[in-house]
């Protein structure tokens, strides 16, 4: 029994660290090798839903997006998926609805058109 107690016990900070998304993300570079980094964290208006915004363009990429949400109104569904939110993608310059899937230290952001037509990138955690 007091096995299973301390196994409990040690168990505690790992789960609460379960499904944590917030941060700082780097994008995958795109076929010119540009990336960005995205601050991602509880959005203002409703600490339930999660939101990012830009912070920097790396390689080329235009620091004139910097500052602006990328991310916004993403609701848990489950430990380690959002969805029901938005993702801005700066090199269409087009909005798409967005499910988000954590994985270790990958943020996998997918965004639909229609719902049939998507595509997804991988991101890294940064910190």
């Amino acid at each position: 029994m007091k096995k299973i107690l301390m196994a409990a016990l040690l168990a505690l900070p790992m789960a609460a660290q379960a499904g944590d998304v917030t941060g700082l993300w780097q994008t995958a570079a795109n076929d010119e090798g540009k990336y960005i980094q995205v601050q991602v964290y509880p959005c203002a208006s409703n600490e339930a839903q999660i939101c990012g915004v830009i912070t920097e363009g790396f390689a080329g990429a235009s620091q004139d997006n910097n500052g602006k949400p990328i991310i916004w109104g993403m609701q848990a569904n489950g430990t380690d998926r959002w969805n029901k939110g938005n993702v801005w993608a700066p090199d269409s310059d087009k909005t798409y609805r967005a499910n988000l899937t954590l994985n270790g230290d990958t943020l996998v952001v997918q965004g639909c058109v229609a719902g049939i037509f998507c595509r997804s990138s991988d991101w890294t955690r940064v910190q």
